[in-house]
Formats: structure tokens, sequence, C-alpha cells
């Protein structure tokens, strides 16, 4: 299993806000163009995963010459199966229907990934986005360096 790329581009951008430690009013803004230069990614991708996250509310986006956007919740009450459900989507892993497969009436894959699935996600319910951000003073140091800028 291979988690999508939105999905990597999505959690990238979490731990980046949440490098900044801060939350709501005064906290340091980013923005798209901020997050492109970090990571190299394409502003097309980034606006789409921005712009679900916030659906997700899980970052406040602010319009205009200074908007951007930042976390709105603490790193601790963003679940990574939270995140990684929504960004995946809930699709099944194994599809038997479509194309039908002629194994299915006697085949228990379906059913051994299906409990797969929910053991990874059980699994993820123990961490949340504070769970990444052990090291945040290096990681902000080296987002600061790809997007080079140097102090």
């Amino acid at each position: 299993m291979q988690l999508k790329k939105y999905t990597d581009y999505g959690l990238r951008i979490l731990m980046y806000l949440a490098s900044y430690e801060q939350v709501g009013e005064g906290a340091k803004l980013a923005t798209i163009k901020e997050i492109c230069a970090t990571f190299d990614l394409s502003a097309n991708h980034v606006n789409k995963v921005v712009h679900h996250l916030g659906r997700l509310k899980l970052i406040e986006t602010r319009r205009g010459k200074h908007g951007g956007f930042l976390l709105a919740q603490a790193p601790e009450q963003i679940s990574l199966a939270f995140v990684i459900r929504q960004l995946e989507g809930d699709e099944k892993w194994i599809e038997c229907e479509n194309p039908y497969c002629v194994a299915m009436p006697a085949c228990e894959l379906k059913g051994i990934v299906a409990r797969g699935k929910e053991l990874f996600y059980q699994y993820l319910e123990q961490y949340s986005l504070a769970s990444l951000m052990v090291q945040a003073p290096q990681l902000r140091e080296i987002f600061t360096v790809a997007r080079g800028e140097l102090n």
C-alpha cells in the first residue's frame, strides 16, 4: 500500500504549519508560494490540498494581501488517522466487484485486507500531528533552508 501524493502533501503542509508552534491570532501565516518553495511542489496541487484541509477545519485560511493559512487546532488535537482517512478517501483497498472477480465466492482476501485496513487506522489513532513534531526546531531549520531563506 502507498499513500496518495495528495495525502503526503497534506501531511507535509500540516507539519510545516506545526513547526511554527502557533495557532490562532498572532500566528505566522504560511503561503502557497512558501509551501511550494519549501517542498518543490506545484501551486495547483498545494491549492487543492490547502482547500481540503480548510474544509476539514484543520487549517484556517485568511484572504487578502497579507493572507495565508495556519493550523486551526493544536497539533495534539489533529489525529493522523483522521487526516489520512480524510485525504485518502475511505475507499475499499480491494475491489472484487468491478471488474467482477471469479474467485469472490470463495475468497478470503477482501475480508483480510479490510481487517488490516482497520488495524492500520487503529494504530494511527495513537498518534497526532504533535507526534511528528518531536524535532520541531530542526524541522523548522530544514524548512527555512529548503525555502532558500538562510538567516
